[in-house]
């Protein structure tokens, strides 16, 4: 079977031009749907799944032979974007100076569908493969991670993530930073702001002090990034505050630097005695490192772009974060990255490279047929 250029475009324009932003499950649910369907007509099995109390599901695609329970290549990708609906009407899909615009191709269906129409092409691989297409990716993954985990305790030799190559090269993605976010709540006492102001214990003084001390923990030496993003506190401007609270997002690229935060944010103490502190640290999703299998895997895929005529290298360790690091924390060689190439993603000018596309769909062919 062969592919061209045109055929590749018309599917994943079908595909970005039904929104479906994370926070509409409706419409990711309206997404499966049309996907399992595009995948069933190309002779590929499909399955819904719910995954927590999502009302979208996930979608699994397979050449997986019935009884088969061998360990293949998982493939990764997510159905959800970042955009709401109506973006189409500010970004509709339209092709400028070699570049396919639209809300979401290039994170991630171009990716999803280039994944699915090779593995359609290739039928006869070596390891099964199941494509699995989440819907809440762009939320943390918060109800299809156990999901995610399960399956491919299951089922991954490999996993392969279909998310968007690095730009400036189609790079692939060995290693992500871990994410995480960090609460922190100041409890001071309310006073009238004119006749009791010195009886008053402000939490946002207090809360001031610890954005400060918080934004001093990045190292960008150490690959460490603390960011306060949001703050609300206190009630009007005429009350001395008397709760404030904060949160922040924070990247660590290993678990030894996890630890390290983790004592600092335990060490945190107010300026004021007679104000109160809680402070929290949640990791969404630990870090993605690079160990030999994976730089084994990494080696394999290399060559193989180099036959589809691509000339890929492997990115530096990124501050994004996606499924794979939660398969590549299981010990299962995962590499990321190769989705479409291109830029823009989560904003307006979100493209990719049309003139690539094709070469990439040959590589994702290669490497499902290759992998063993």
């Amino acid at each position: 079977m062969h592919t061209t250029q045109d055929t590749l475009i018309a599917g994943i324009r079908k595909w970005v031009e039904i929104e479906s932003p994370s926070q509409r499950p409706d419409t990711i649910a309206a997404l499966a749907n049309v996907i399992a369907g595009d995948a069933a007509a190309l002779g590929l099995k499909t399955s819904l799944h719910k995954v927590g109390s999502f009302d979208a599901p996930a979608l699994r695609i397979s050449n997986r032979a019935d009884g088969n329970t061998r360990k293949g290549i998982v493939v990764l990708g997510h159905m959800d974007t970042v955009h709401p609906v109506g973006t189409l009407q500010e970004n509709p899909f339209r092709i400028e100076d070699g570049r396919a615009y639209g809300p979401g191709i290039y994170d991630m269906k171009a990716g999803d569908y280039l994944a699915m129409s090779a593995l359609a092409h290739e039928p006869e691989t070596a390891l099964p493969v199941d494509i699995l297409l989440t819907p809440d990716e762009e939320i943390s993954s918060v109800h299809s991670r156990g999901f995610i985990e399960d399956f491919a305790r299951t089922y991954a030799k490999y996993v392969l993530v279909a998310e968007p190559a690095r730009p400036n090269g189609g790079r692939l993605v060995t290693e992500r930073k871990g994410i995480g976010r960090i609460r922190l709540c100041t409890c001071g006492r309310q006073a009238h702001a004119g006749l009791q102001h010195a009886l008053g214990r402000s939490a946002i003084k207090e809360m001031a002090r610890q954005v400060l001390a918080l934004e001093s923990l990045t190292d960008y030496e150490r690959g460490i990034t603390v960011s306060v993003g949001t703050i609300h506190g206190g009630t009007t401007p005429n009350v001395v505050p008397g709760r404030c609270e904060a949160e922040a997002d924070f990247r660590v690229p290993d678990m030894d630097a996890l630890q390290q935060l983790q004592q600092r944010i335990e060490s945190l103490r107010t300026a004021d005695a007679d104000v109160g502190l809680q402070a929290s640290l949640n990791l969404r999703r630990p870090p993605m490192n690079k160990t030999a299998q994976t730089q084994a895997l990494l080696d394999t895929l290399l060559q193989l772009s180099a036959q589809a005529g691509l000339n890929i290298e492997e990115a530096p360790m990124t501050g994004g974060a996606s499924d794979a690091n939660f398969t590549a924390a299981l010990g299962i060689p995962s590499i990321d990255g190769l989705g479409a190439d291109g830029d823009g993603a989560h904003t307006l000018h979100e493209h990719i490279l049309v003139d690539t596309l094709v070469k990439r769909h040959e590589f994702w062919r290669l490497v499902l047929r290759g992998l063993g």
